[in-house]
């Protein structure tokens, strides 16, 4: 499990969901463009301070950018 990869992952849906660009969203959270474009792509690694000014923005819980999504059940065609 990369939890990095998980995160990028849940705070780009979180940020597509909310129609917010990545501009919009590091200026309401008070950081660089350039630094959420590197999270969103699992290239940087962020504290709980930065998870938490995003969820707050994006109205999420912290816990909600971590969550591993649920496994896909594969169905045998026939």
């Amino acid at each position: 499990m990369d939890l990095r990869r998980i995160f990028a992952t849940n705070l780009r849906k979180a940020r597509h969901a909310k129609k917010m660009s990545q501009e919009a969203l590091a200026f309401d959270a008070g950081m660089d463009r350039t630094h959420l474009s590197e999270i969103e792509n699992g290239k940087t690694s962020v504290g709980l301070d930065i998870i938490a000014r995003l969820a707050a923005v994006l109205e999420v819980k912290p816990a909600d950018l971590l969550q591993e999504p649920p496994q896909r059940v594969r169905r045998r065609g026939g």
